[in-house]
Parts: structure tokens; sequence; C-alpha cells
């Protein structure tokens, strides 16, 4: 049987003027679970379209960096919802005193590509191990949900040996050298850690059990041919396998398996991100891109359709968007 549902999932947005109208949509379509992130959307949401709920949860600033955990991953990559980045300061001594001065920020890719992540290749092979190239990483920790920075520290990594990643960081402005390691869990794409508790996170589902995340992300936008970083509001999917594609011909209801298997699908993390939705500055209020409908191969190998139907709540504050999907 297939079966329609309706979920209610409140998202952060971008930083921008709050006066808008009332979406005239809303009282047209009944309401779901409410799931909400705070006023200053301080959360990431993790859901499951089989279950038809969020099955985890997690403050968005809690954690840092984010480490692979496939059997040859290496990958070392930010946590994006806080606008965090990374410049290479070279083989400098750690935990003296650097600047920023004339560094060159990276941010990782918002496509989740693993060659596109700013870190990169931080290691060298030694035999059966990967150790350290000594180069000092300044990792800026980006801002909290209110906008205030949340520092820069510097870090290099050590080795990574039996399944475990060592590493040393400590403020960029140098002091006592605090030592990390993090040991792959096979269960999860990441795990992730905190510089500044200096504990490992498990905020990760299980790869086989959640599809979406709602969260603010860092993506790049372009003025002309000039890329430039942006926080956005959006969905990324499971790094496991997922696949989606978008149909803005056919309406919603009218999409079937048939036109579903027949699309072009991408497995790019940010295939949904935040572009169903845009701000309009003459009306003040962000507007639903009515007509884009998305299709989604899951992790579990169902294929679901899925659009958006809202933006606001009915008092009319931004943040909660509507999902509306139904299982092909």
């Amino acid at each position: 049987m297939r079966t329609a549902l309706v979920i209610v999932c409140l998202l952060a947005v971008l930083a921008l003027p709050s006066c808008f109208k009332k979406d005239a949509m809303l009282t047209a379509h009944p309401r779901g679970d409410t799931i909400a992130l705070t006023e200053n959307y301080l959360y990431q949401l993790y859901f499951n379209l089989d279950a038809g709920k969020v099955i985890r949860s997690n403050v968005k600033t809690a954690s840092d960096l984010g480490f692979e955990c496939s059997s040859k991953g290496w990958h070392v990559i930010l946590n994006s919802s806080d606008f965090m980045k990374v410049a290479d300061l070279g083989e400098v001594t750690f935990a003296q005193a650097h600047d920023t001065v004339g560094v060159n920020w990276k941010f990782d890719k918002s496509d989740g590509n693993p060659d596109s992540v700013a870190i990169g290749r931080w290691f060298r092979i030694s035999g059966a191990d990967t150790v350290s190239s000594n180069h000092v990483f300044a990792v800026n920790r980006g801002m909290d949900e209110l906008g205030n920075a949340l520092g820069i520290y510097q870090v290099i990594f050590d080795s990574l040996k039996n399944n475990t990643f060592y590493f040393r960081y400590c403020p960029l402005k140098g002091g006592s050298s605090l030592a990390g390691a993090v040991t792959r869990d096979r269960l999860v794409n990441y795990l992730w850690f905190s510089l500044k508790t200096g504990a490992v996170q498990h905020f990760e589902p299980a790869t086989t059990t959640y599809d979406l995340l709602f969260t603010q992300y860092t993506t790049m936008l372009y003025d002309g041919t000039i890329p430039y970083p942006y926080l956005v509001t959006g969905v990324l999917t499971n790094r496991s396998g997922m696949e989606v594609a978008l149909d803005t011909l056919v309406a919603f209801p009218s999409i079937t398996r048939d036109i579903a298997t027949n699309l072009v699908y991408s497995k790019n993390l940010d295939a949904i991100g935040y572009n169903w939705k845009y701000y309009s500055f003459k009306t003040g209020a962000y507007t639903l891109r009515t007509n884009y409908c998305y299709l989604i191969r899951t992790v579990t190998g169902q294929i679901y359709k899925l659009h958006f139907i809202g933006f606001y709540n009915l008092k009319g504050e931004k943040g909660y968007p509507v999902i509306e999907y139904e299982q092909l």
C-alpha cells in the first residue's frame, strides 16, 4: 500500500530579514510531527524515510572534525554547519603561537566529494602505516547559532595506525598540547571529535538506518565565475550509496515508479540541498519552488518521491519546512 506521509521539520535558515507574508499554502495541508530546532536553529536532524521519523538529533556546535570510518578511509572533514574552514600552515613548529595573516582558507565542498575536502592529504605512507606530513593546520571552528566566533585551533595529524587516528591540538596562539584519538566504527560513515571538549562524538546513526540530514551547511555560491562560501539551510543525504533525481515537469501526484526509474540520479550529498526555496527581497519571505520534486533511492533500495509544501508555521514563523513524500 502506498502511504503518503507529511512531516513538519524545523530547519535552520540564513540570517536574513524577519519580515514576511504568510504562506497561504500552509492551511491547505495536514500537519505531522513538529520537530523544533529552536529559534536559533541549533540542531541537526537525521531522518529515516521508511520509519517516517527523526531517529537522532544533535547540537550542531558540539563537534568539529569528522574522521572517516571505512576500511581504507583516511579523510578528515569539517563540521560545515558551523561555517568551519581550514588553512595549511606548513611545517611550522606545533604548539607555538601562530597567526593567519595571508593564509589560504579552504572549505569542504558540499557535494561530499572526498577529493574536495579542505584538509586533504595530511599524511605520507611509511611501510604499513599512515604517518604525518608534519604540516600544522589552522582550524577555524566557525560560529555558533548566534553568530559568535568559536575560536581557532592548530592541529597536527600524527598517524593512522590499527584503525585509529592520532593527532594533537591546541589554541592557535599556542599552549599545552592535547592528544586526540579516534578509532574507526565501521557501522557509521564518520565519527566526530570536539576540539573544545576533547570528546569523540557518535552523532551519525548507522549507515543503513537513516536517509536525510536536515541541517545548515556551507556551500559555494558564485558571483559571476568567482566562488564564495555561504551558510545555507537544507537537506543532505546519507553518504552510503543514496541517489537523488530532480523532476520539475511532472506534478507530484502524477509521478510514478516508471517515471522515477527513467530519471538521471546523482550521488552528490547536496543533491536535494537548499534550492527548493528562494528568498524574495520584494516580499520579504521565502517562496517554495513547488515544481521541484525529488526522487530518492535509499540505502535500503526503496524509491521515494518527495517535495516541500511549506516553510512557515501557522504563526507565520519561518523555519518550518513541510515535506510530503510517498514510496513508489
